[in-house]
């Protein structure tokens, strides 16, 4: 993008100079992609500029002046308003800048568009192993699951266990390993927020990564194993096996034949050519900066686009993380009822917010604004970028699971491991995880770390799969082909780096109180 005004997906993204960045045309903005010193000369839209004062990479500077009140504009939206007057080439940020999110909105359908529909292009193939509820995965691992937080690290001891017994099948690639995710909860929780907890475990051991699952419970915990098996998927509960570790003799003893005899169903399981439409992905992003929305997000976007044009399945989730930017979002819901229930998703969730005596704008976090990201709205702009423009094709609950093609809103929070766990429970094998600032967690599927920066990715590649950055200097269409075949690697089997450094947790979203 090297100098050009560039059109994509509705953005006209203009260069105006290297190291300077406007997103659209209508902005009072443009954003640093380097640091900007006291008095450097740059030129945006054919208007020569000065710069104020020194302007951190991903970092705003106004275009124009502002008078208090005055909007600011990126992304061609507004991302908030001016609380002091700000001449062009100053630096626009938190200082000067505050959010005009409110609470609950009426959305009004009389404006959804819809989405026209968009081109699947080449269809490339990746090796994974098709279960037989007809879904496909991208490892073949055995999952041990505690019903509760009292036998979680028994569940590990009986991780350990097992992958030291059967190292050499997982050296050979027969299985691609055993693991325990561990969680607080399970006891001490009462009516929809029990239910969430055992939707989300059930949902976690149908994901078709698990090629085997070994439930084990406690004995006297609120989550009991009946309720749990009973809320699993027909199709599931083949491959589940149960354990109450107060009804076992040797717990431990028990639950290492219960894993070795799904260890050895697993093991039968070969690698076979899949479409893309075969894959279900999470979106997500998480130490996001002012780079994220420029690079890393509309890179997912694009790779959304196509995979929900072959009839796969994106999953966009972090609900507070679309506040001030859901509109453009709902404008593209694919029928009225669609629309309202992603409608009435925001509002309960803005009402989730208020109910706590909470504004809904209470984000970026300090490590955002630390980025460049100024307000709720700025952030909201960037993150719905990793669904591209596909259709939104249906709306799910916490603990739901996709079970059609095209782009799926999810009931979450921002929280990185809550919101990660919910879309592997959703059926995500792959998620695609943009940051701007960096973590090393990864998360019970493989976590494909994006940075949206090319600093991030040189100081951290044992946390970081993809640079995105690439973007900026070879273009959309030769970071793309790099990144889907990265891609289409890590989902036949190559290790993420998360993988690499046994980076695997999962959280639940605790709503309720305890007892």
């Amino acid at each position: 993008m090297k100098g050009v005004c560039w059109e994509s997906r509705g953005l006209s993204v203009v260069v105006a100079m290297p190291g300077v960045l406007r997103v659209h045309t209508l902005d009072s903005v443009a954003v640093a992609l380097r640091p900007l010193l006291t008095g450097a000369a740059v030129a945006v839209g054919g208007v020569a500029l000065t710069i104020e004062e020194d302007i951190p990479q991903g970092h705003k500077f106004a275009t124009r002046a502002h008078a208090v009140g005055d909007r600011i504009v990126k992304y061609g939206l507004p991302i908030g308003v001016a609380t002091q007057g700000i001449r062009a080439g100053e630096h626009v940020h938190v200082h000067n800048v505050k959010t005009a999110l409110d609470g609950e909105q009426v959305y009004s359908a009389e404006t959804a568009r819809g989405a026209a529909a968009l081109e699947a292009g080449d269809a490339p193939i990746w090796r994974g192993y098709r279960r037989a509820d007809g879904r496909a995965a991208t490892r073949n691992e055995i999952w041990i699951l505690p019903t509760v937080g009292c036998v979680g690290r028994t569940a590990e001891q009986v991780a350990r266990a097992a992958e030291a017994r059967h190292a050499g099948l997982i050296a050979e690639g027969c299985i691609d390993g055993i693991h325990a995710f561990i969680h607080p909860h399970g006891c001490s929780q009462l009516g929809d927020d029990l239910d969430a907890t055992r939707a989300l475990l059930a949902g976690l051991a149908a994901n078709p990564n698990a090629a085997g699952v070994l439930l084990l419970g406690l004995g006297c915990e609120s989550n009991q194993l009946s309720a749990l098996l009973a809320a699993l998927p027909q199709a599931a509960r083949s491959k589940v096996r149960t354990l109450s570790s107060q009804s076992a003799g040797d717990e431990l003893a028990e639950a290492a034949t219960l894993v070795d005899e799904l260890v050895e169903l697993a093991a039968s399981v070969r690698r076979e050519d899949l479409p893309l439409s075969a894959l279900t992905v999470g979106l997500k992003c998480g130490g996001s900066d002012g780079l994220s929305g420029l690079t890393a997000n509309p890179l997912l976007g694009r790779f959304s686009e196509r995979l929900a044009a072959s009839g796969g399945t994106p999953i966009l989730t972090e609900i507070p993380e679309i506040f001030g930017a859901e509109q453009a979002l709902l404008n593209r819901a694919v029928d009225a009822p669609t629309f309202a229930s992603a409608a009435a998703l925001v509002n309960r969730f803005k009402r989730y917010y208020l109910d706590q005596g909470l504004p809904v704008s209470e984000n970026p976090s300090p490590g955002n604004i630390a980025g460049g990201i100024t307000t709720l709205e700025e952030k909201s702009a960037g993150a719905v970028q990793k669904a591209g423009t596909a259709p939104l094709a249906s709306v799910l609950d916490y603990g739901d699971q996709a079970m059609g093609p095209g782009l799926a809103l999810l009931e979450a929070p921002g929280n990185d491991a809550v919101s990660s766990t919910a879309l592997a429970a959703a059926g995500a094998t792959l998620l695609l995880f943009t940051t701007g600032r960096g973590t090393p967690l990864g998360f019970p599927v493989p976590t494909v770390k994006v940075a949206s920066n090319r600093a991030l990715a040189l100081a951290k590649p044992h946390w970081i799969d993809f640079d995105a950055s690439r973007v900026l200097d070879e273009g959309e269409v030769a970071a793309d082909a790099a990144f889907l075949e990265t891609l289409i690697a890590i989902a036949s089997g190559r290790k993420t780096a998360a993988e690499r450094s046994d980076q695997r947790e999962m959280a639940i979203w605790k709503k309720g109180v305890t007892l």
